[in-house]
């Protein structure tokens, strides 16, 4: 009987042949991209599920409540108008605000570090601290320490700030500087859209009373007006000329500030007929007085003292 004998083995195998790589190569390939087409079918389906307004508007910027309406700001000089007037000037201020509801932010001269500027910056420094020290509110009022509110009945927020009233108020393609600047003031702008009302007098515009919206916009303008360069620039009126400058040469201060009559909120004890003072206006100034002396400030002032009493006792 025969059986089948096994193969013979040889003594030179086949050469070792190792297995292709090539399969596992496409799989992870192919694993990749399907991650990659469900992330981005993941993220359309994200962008597809929001809301449009999330999609499309800008970041949504912090809106103060309007607490308190307003912050009444001065700063105190008693070596300029004497110990007597500056106590009338802490009495009208407060008297005003606690009527109203605002609240006063009252600085002194050397209050703050000016870094070598005039006194006068003070007021810019002041309005900072005041939106710093009242976020919620809606509007800064700054009135210099040289005059009185005259008139407690009328509210800034209606007799000033309300956009219809604003839009009967404001000077429009108006020069900046009087009396033939070749700035001058939007023709388009709203009473809805403005952030700063000054006033101006023979000199240009006066900064011893000026509201101020609170908001983004307001924080960039003063941060801009107290600039270092223009602090230590020498200008003739410090921070008055430094204001006259910003406004000319930097539109988006421009495009956001209106100039209104002067006796609308700056009335002068005396001068051209336009700006001096009548009965009924909000507020008179006495921008002489620190020229004339502490007597003669007194002397001048004595009458409307007694007049701004009298008022606030009827109201």
């Amino acid at each position: 009987m025969h059986f089948a004998l096994p193969p013979r083995k040889t003594s030179k195998p086949p050469p070792y042949l190792p297995r292709s790589t090539r399969l596992p190569g496409l799989r992870k390939t192919r694993l990749k991209l399907v991650a990659l087409v469900a992330l981005v079918f993941l993220a359309l389906i994200f962008l597809v599920t929001q809301p449009s307004s999330s999609r499309h508007s800008a970041p949504v910027q912090r809106v103060p409540r309007g607490d308190p309406p307003v912050v009444l700001v001065t700063v105190l000089d008693e070596g300029k108008y004497g110990r007597s007037l500056t106590k009338s000037v802490v009495e009208n201020r407060l008297q005003y605000a606690e009527k109203h509801g605002y609240k006063t932010l009252i600085a002194k001269v050397g209050d703050y570090d000016l870094k070598g500027a005039p006194f006068t910056w003070t007021a810019v420094v002041a309005m900072r601290h005041a939106l710093t020290k009242y976020p919620d509110c809606r509007y800064v009022w700054f009135l210099d320490s040289s005059g009185f509110i005259m008139n407690p009945k009328l509210k800034i927020e209606e007799h000033v700030m309300r956009p219809s009233r604003l839009d009967e108020l404001m000077k429009k393609d108006f020069p900046v500087v009087p009396p033939d600047s070749i700035i001058k003031t939007f023709s388009h702008l709203k009473g809805q859209d403005v952030d700063l009302v000054l006033t101006q007098d023979k000199g240009g515009l006066s900064s011893g009373s000026l509201i101020v919206r609170n908001g983004e916009w307001a924080k960039f303008f003063l941060e801009t007006w107290f600039d270092p360069l223009y602090r230590s620039y020498n200008f003739q009126k410090a921070e008055t000329h430094a204001l006259e400058h910003i406004v000319q040469w930097h539109p988006t201060i421009l495009a956001r500030m209106a100039i209104i009559d002067q006796r609308v909120i700056n009335s002068y004890s005396n001068g051209d007929k336009e700006a001096e003072y009548k009965d009924g206006d909000l507020a008179v100034r006495f921008p002489q007085c620190p020229a004339a002396g502490v007597e003669a400030c007194e002397a001048e002032t004595e009458s409307f003292v007694q007049a701004w009493r009298r008022a606030f006792a009827d109201s």
